[in-house]
């Protein structure tokens, strides 16, 4: 299903008018491809397979979740945001900065969850990290740290959106919202 969902995203993309400009609708279908390829999705699922019964350090940890959950989180946030006025590249820089930190912040709150949650919440089994012998922030770093951690990343996130005002209202909910999932 996933990969079916992952093509029909670049066929919407490929056959309908989503940019001002076709140069900026390839660069968004680059943006996208990319995202999903080895530099992103595909990559860091390929190190979560064989990071399995392995204990990865922190920066590891980080990198395997920005290539994968964080890599399409962040490129959902890009997407839409080329799709609208122009920015400086200062508020790129920011906005880049969120989409990182929220993509982080999912898979932190999920490592959590994992631990914390009971199957019926999650809609999936819980322990299923742990029991995998997967690699996880709650494993890495404790449940206490991971949990002031995923605020860290939160307070960071919402800090990046200071250029954008009034205007980074969805963003903020958004945010808010991956810290404070129950499932």
């Amino acid at each position: 299903m996933g990969d079916s969902l992952q093509s029909l995203a670049f066929q919407l993309m490929a056959e309908h008018a989503v940019a001002d400009t076709p140069a900026i609708q390839i660069e968004m279908i680059a943006l996208l491809a990319h995202a999903s390829g080895s530099r992103g999705m595909a990559g860091g699922q390929a190190i979560d397979l064989a990071s399995v019964g392995q204990m990865l350090d922190q920066p590891e940890l980080e990198l395997m979740h920005a290539l994968k959950t964080g890599a399409l989180i962040r490129a959902a946030i890009l997407l839409g945001a080329r799709c609208g006025a122009p920015m400086s590249p200062e508020q790129h820089s920011a906005l880049d900065r969120f989409a990182k930190r929220i993509g982080l912040l999912f898979q932190v709150v999920d490592d959590i969850l994992d631990c914390t949650a009971s199957t019926a919440t999650l809609g999936k089994t819980a322990g299923k990290d742990e029991a995998a012998d997967k690699p996880t922030y709650v494993r890495l770093l404790g449940l206490p740290e991971a949990k002031e951690y995923a605020q860290d990343l939160h307070r960071d996130a919402l800090a990046s959106l200071s250029p954008f005002g009034e205007s980074a209202r969805r963003l903020t909910e958004l945010a808010d919202f991956i810290c404070h999932r129950n499932f």
